[in-house]
């Protein structure tokens, strides 16, 4: 009888060792360094997207470069100049298994238009005139005007339950009852700021995840966070700074996986007001000429900036020098367009010139937590100004602060500051978008130019880029965005100085494929073979 049961109990137990792993294998966990704050779909901030999207969908995918795939719309066409038909997906329920149908398309892009405040994607849907329901699975988008940034733009916003939210309380999303997507997983548990729980959606109607459960928690500490990946409490963390690369690659139970993302660090300059608040004579007094109103002094200042160093040494390589607005391998990338050389020597000429052979004065205002790096690169750009005689201090703002100020601290609204450093990069993958933004002449009304904090205006790159919002076909499209690209670098309307790279800690048992918006997706992270 002992013999039995001891055979019984050895039985047991080698069963549970080889069980033990392949139960832990279905058991996902994520450490990420930006916390997520809401759960609501139509509120735009990026961390709060990149968790969502294992929820709430979107009618358009994007793959790792942002271009756009089949998603909850398995198929568009043009109508007429101003009208798109969405062909959606059939078979497809919400987690509390109510169709997903054109009512809910078209309730999604109204409620989202509808929001307001700074973290909406308004600006997004700003196009869309009206929506047509034709049947269940066809709806007919109708634009202002001929549209070509409609498909990009709507890769941003997931699709929630017109029959569960209308009506019902936002705070919902929070609290998980309305919490309910289309999505490869289920909202669990969610505690702002600190933790996220989701199950795999068994009804799901793509290809099953191999994830039963998936945590993600929020580390702020890059150190902490690498910590938790070495010492086996997180299988995955996000933004891995360069200079802890080393720690992630050489241990001996993760690797580290890092590509170029679209987010792009550029400097901006005071362009518009003759005498600029932040600059200074080389004797410390005020100018009543600005030098920045000069593209031969802003062209000099960008020849101090040796941005291979930057990338390579104060970056420790998780960044790649920047030419342009958009990263190889992304639509708008201008393979023509080569980075800047570092020629101080050119530079300190191109300065006398202009008419400074003594330089001046100069205050570089930059953000001090929007990623790692972020000041250190501001300070090592003021000494590189400095060697050509535009002597530069930093001074470095949470991110809070630094926006509000840099886009209307003035007396009258306008941007407070001389020089700014900051970071941009379109969650669509659009380089349209980044012209818009960050060159187009300001027009608050029109949603254009809302980071032009130096107000770089030229009316050909306005009219290129209008032009190229209303051509629907992708190589006439491109040509024009190459065209005002190329404008804006000739005339240092903003200057590029780095790609920020996308990188990831991963535990050698899985693999991860990256994506160019830096998002960090359990769809996209496997066992490995």
């Amino acid at each position: 009888m002992m013999r039995v049961f001891l055979k019984a109990a050895l039985t047991l137990a080698v069963a549970a060792l080889v069980l033990a792993p392949a139960a832990r294998a279905q058991e996902l966990r994520i450490a990420m360094k930006a916390a997520v704050d809401s759960f609501d779909p139509a509120l735009l901030f990026t961390p709060n997207r990149n968790v969502q999207q294992h929820v709430f969908e979107p009618l358009v995918f994007q793959d790792a470069h942002l271009k756009p795939l089949p998603g909850l719309a398995e198929s568009w066409r043009v109508i007429n100049p101003t009208t798109w038909e969405f062909k959606l997906r059939r078979n497809v329920t919400f987690h509390d298994g109510t169709p997903f149908t054109a009512r809910d398309v078209a309730f999604s892009i109204k409620r989202a238009q509808g929001k307001t405040g700074i973290r909406t994607y308004r600006h997004y849907l700003k196009d869309i005139v009206g929506i047509d329901i034709v049947d269940d699975h066809t709806v007919h988008i109708r634009t202002a005007s001929p549209s070509a940034l409609l498909i990009s733009n709507l890769s941003t916003l997931g699709m929630v339950s017109a029959g569960l939210v209308e009506g019902a309380n936002d705070d919902g999303f929070n609290s998980g009852a309305l919490a309910v997507g289309t999505g490869p997983y289920r909202r669990v548990r969610f505690v702002p700021n600190q933790e996220i729980v989701l199950e795999r959606n068994e009804k799901y109607w793509g290809s099953v995840e191999p994830w039963v459960k998936v945590t993600i928690r929020f580390i702020g500490n890059d150190s902490a966070r690498v910590a938790a990946l070495l010492s086996n409490e997180a299988d995955v963390i996000d933004a891995v700074p360069g200079n802890l690369y080393a720690r992630v690659r050489d241990s001996a139970s993760a690797n580290l996986v890092s590509d170029t993302s679209i987010f792009l660090l550029y400097a901006q300059f005071d362009r518009f007001r003759d005498s600029s608040p932040y600059v200074r004579d080389a004797d410390g007094k005020p100018l009543s000429a600005n030098p920045l109103k000069d593209k031969r002094v802003l062209e000099a200042m960008s020849r101090a900036v040796n941005r291979q160093a930057l990338a390579e040494r104060v970056m420790d390589g998780s960044a790649e020098p920047a030419g342009q607005l958009a990263p190889a391998g992304f639509v708008g990338h201008d393979p023509t367009l080569k980075p800047l050389g570092h020629e101080p020597a050119k530079a300190k000429q191109m300065l006398a010139e202009a008419g400074w052979p003594r330089g001046f004065e100069l205050t570089l205002h930059c953000l001090n937590d929007r990623f790692s790096g972020d000041i250190q690169t501001c300070q090592a750009i003021a000494s590189m100004f400095s060697a050509i005689g535009v002597r530069s201090k930093v001074e470095g703002l949470p991110s809070a602060t630094f926006f509000r100020r840099a886009n209307s601290g003035g007396p009258n609204g306008e941007p407070e500051f001389s020089a700014t450093m900051a970071i941009f990069g379109a969650s669509s993958g659009e380089p349209i978008q980044s012209l818009v933004t960050l060159v187009e002449t300001v027009n608050a009304e029109k949603g254009h130019g809302g980071n032009n904090r130096g107000r770089y205006s030229n009316a050909e790159v306005d009219r290129l880029t209008e032009l190229s919002q209303q051509t629907l076909d992708d190589a006439e499209r491109e040509k024009l965005v190459f065209a005002a690209t190329r404008i804006v670098m000739a005339e240092n309307g903003v200057f590029p100085i780095y790609f920020l790279k996308a990188s990831w800690g991963v535990n050698r048992k899985l693999t991860l494929a990256p994506r160019g918006d830096q998002y960090t997706l359990a769809t996209r992270i496997r066992p490995a073979p």
